[in-house]
């Protein structure tokens, strides 16, 4: 494993001269130490991508899809040795690090796909004698920022429709988890992409951040994590009226309707709520089940969740890894003892495991009964692994609460395919599955309204981010032959 950054083809080290270590979760072991990149590597990707940018730009949309299209063969090879990485920094079960390796490469083969979106078209603009030309084209160096979750596929969710629309890529990987970055970085350059086109640097983050949005060659900002870091880059990149995309916070409800088959919506629980110990974007946050259905569908997930063996992510066996830090237990400890003081009932879990020589980040599968929306637990994001569910009279009263939150990342509908369908249309979010847990898909437009954010990522809305539009009104020259 590489343990420097990738600047125009070139593994460097920082320029703060300090270090930072990389730890496993579920240990405390330092996987990796690595230089800490600042502003002036920062600025040196940014050259880097420029200077790359005209002709990678120029070259004819096939070329560049087939430099994606082999990463993302050489990723499905190397399945396996990059699900490793990725459990080592976050945590997760190797069965969903595999998972996740092979929905980073969906996005490399999605973003080869998209060759439509960089058509040009001819259309009638209501006026005689000219030809009117519409041309896409790259909008220019994209800077990307990408959370700890999902460490490899949300940079190839943001870096392959980038690089297809044409457009060079500056990217900044958590400093929790950059291995996986550095790893997908390898890829791309043995895969032909050359040097500049991508380029990778962490470690100082407000100094990167700073030093990119100050910088006029930056023309696009792509961004997943809070909602405050995202207004705070909105704010930065205004001032070089940089354009952004923002996938920000989730707090999705999971609504379950009268007539709902209540094992399947079980399932569709344990998988959407457990998923990542509870630490993605999409998870479900408050369940709002119909009351006729709410004791057995409330029994039924705490016996599941009680089944799920926690542990660290390299063990086999393991369904539900540790939370990132110490800090992420606290904030799901407060979320789990408010609940409890606002009449709350604990059904199953409530605290970590101890487990012997791990540090006590392992936290149980807990469901909650008897929840409101006065709650933290309904308020917030917890990012953890607490099911609180509340009871209500119809999916007019489901709708209305979860439509409540400032946030519009996700929801679910569990039940009946056209009510639950009918239902999911009113909910004010930018994905829903319908008896589905995981809607989420390389192909699919995936992105939030409210505070949750603004823009598309996947599909050709994906590559449409990364794309400008040219109008060009053509009068033919009086004499031309």
């Amino acid at each position: 494993m590489r343990d420097r950054w990738l600047i125009n083809g070139a593994w460097c080290d920082g320029d703060t001269g300090s270090t930072f270590d990389v730890r496993d979760p579920a240990s405390d072991a330092i996987v990796a130490t690595l230089p800490c990149a600042g502003e002036k590597q920062a600025t040196a990707a940014v050259d880097a991508a420029s200077r790359a940018l005209p002709a990678w730009a120029a070259l004819p949309f096939d070329t560049r899809a087939e430099h994606l299209r082999r990463a993302a063969d050489a990723m499905t090879a190397a399945q396996r040795e990059l699900a490793a990485v990725v459990t080592q920094e976050c945590g997760k079960p190797l069965a969903e690090a595999e998972g996740e390796v092979r929905y980073a490469a969906d996005y490399l083969r999605s973003a080869a796909e998209q060759s439509q979106a960089l058509q040009q078209e001819v259309f009638d603009a209501r006026r005689p004698g000219v030809r009117a030309i519409a041309v896409p084209e790259p909008v220019g160096v994209c800077a990307v920022i990408t959370p700890w979750n999902f460490p490899i596929a949300m940079l190839a969710r943001k870096a392959a429709p980038a690089l297809a629309a044409g457009c060079t890529v500056v990217a900044k990987p958590a400093e929790e988890t950059p291995l996986s970055a550095i790893a997908f970085g390898e890829l791309m350059l043995q895969a032909g992409v050359p040097a500049g086109a991508l380029n990778v640097v962490a470690g100082d983050a407000p100094a990167i951040g700073a030093a990119w949005l100050a910088d006029p060659r930056v023309r696009k900002l792509s961004f997943t994590g809070s909602t405050e870091v995202g207004r705070m880059l909105m704010r930065g990149a205004a001032e070089q009226v940089i354009r952004c995309s923002m996938e920000l916070g989730g707090h999705a409800a999971f609504i379950v309707l009268e007539g709902a088959d209540v094992p399947a919506a079980v399932q569709g629980a344990l998988a959407a709520k457990f998923r990542n110990a509870g630490q993605t974007c999409i998870c479900p946050n408050r369940f709002l089940v119909h009351r006729s259905i709410a004791g057995a569908f409330t029994a039924q997930l705490a016996l599941a969740a009680a089944d799920l063996m926690v542990g660290p992510g390299t063990d086999p066996a393991t369904r539900v890894g540790p939370l990132i830090n110490d800090e992420a237990v606290r904030k799901v400890r407060n979320h789990v003892a408010d609940a409890l003081q606002r009449g709350a009932r604990l059904v199953v879990g409530g605290d970590t495991r101890r487990l012997p020589n791990r540090p006590d980040r392992f936290f149980e599968p807990t469901v909650l009964a008897d929840c409101h929306p006065e709650m933290l637990c309904f308020q917030e994001e917890t990012f953890g692994p607490v099911a609180p569910v509340m009871a209500v009279s119809q999916s007019a009263d489901a709708v209305r609460i979860a439509n409540a939150s400032p946030w519009g990342l996700a929801g679910y509908v569990f039940g009946p395919t056209a009510e639950a369908e009918r239902v999911a249309r009113q909910l004010a979010c930018g994905v829903v599955g319908v008896n589905e847990p995981a809607p989420s898909n390389a192909y699919a437009p995936f992105g939030g309204v409210k505070w949750s954010g603004f823009g598309r990522e996947g599909g050709h809305w994906g590559i449409g981010e990364y794309l400008t539009t040219k109008y060009l009104a053509v009068r033919e020259q009086a004499g031309t032959p």
